[in-house]
């Protein structure tokens, strides 16, 4: 896998994005959890990518992620002529042009919940994405537990509980990594920020997804990264 760090000209990236091969455009490593589920899924499956990466908030980010999407966030996946601007969006498509990976679990009622609880992760946990927010770098035990949160926390150790215990084994989610662990990897860090407790099982596959090389590698480029001119490339 190629690395931008600094985000290139337009011109730049649109004829990068007529040559063969993906772009994945992302935001800022220690706080962008929504450019980690598809960068995640990307490594993890060893297909390979050109990563740019555009630092957020800064006066210019809203210019350079135009460059890229009509949307205006990133993630962004460049595909040829194809633009896809959703994290979900994202790995279906990669699911579909990579069937021989099994990004998705291969058992038709696994496959059903994984995606089912991917939905639910795309969709709901407002309390959770607002009060805690990931910010890998950081160490803030305790804080944003709102009863709203607290809820979030507990309905997402259901999802997990039924996942590990129906088709787990004891490893990750649907036992082997797949797009599921890719889209709560961004909540394992939080946990990890916030000091959230959770029951053993949990807790060791918190650890696993933690340990995985994939998501081992974002925590580690998260926490060395550093914005333009040595700046600190923080969001918040």
């Amino acid at each position: 896998m190629q690395t931008i760090d600094l985000d290139p000209t337009l011109s730049q990236t649109l004829a990068a994005a007529r040559e063969p091969g993906l772009t994945l455009v992302i935001g800022t490593k220690n706080v962008s959890s929504w450019s980690m589920r598809p960068w995640v899924a990307l490594t993890a499956f060893g297909i390979p990518f050109t990563e740019v990466r555009v630092w957020l908030d800064r006066p210019d980010t809203a210019d350079r992620i135009a460059q890229y999407s009509d949307s205006g966030r990133v993630p962004v996946l460049l595909a040829g002529d194809i633009t896809i601007w959703d994290s979900l969006a994202i790995c279906e498509y990669l699911a579909e042009q990579f069937p021989d990976k099994h990004l998705w679990p291969q058992d038709v009622a696994a496959r059903a919940l994984a995606r089912s609880v991917c939905a639910e992760m795309h969709s709901s946990f407002a309390s959770l994405r607002s009060t805690m927010s990931m910010d890998i770098r950081a160490s803030l035990p305790g804080q944003g537990r709102t009863p709203a949160t607290q809820a979030d926390i507990g309905r997402i150790s259901e999802i997990w509980e039924e996942c590990l215990s129906r088709f787990g084994h004891n490893e990750f989610l649907f036992g082997d990594f797949s797009i599921a662990d890719a889209f709560f990897a961004p909540v394992v860090t939080r946990f990890k920020t916030y000091g959230v407790a959770l029951p053993p099982a949990l807790s060791a596959y918190c650890a696993r997804v933690r340990n995985h090389p994939a998501v081992a590698r974002w925590i580690e480029e998260a926490h060395a990264e550093a914005g333009p001119a040595g700046t600190n490339a923080d969001e918040k």
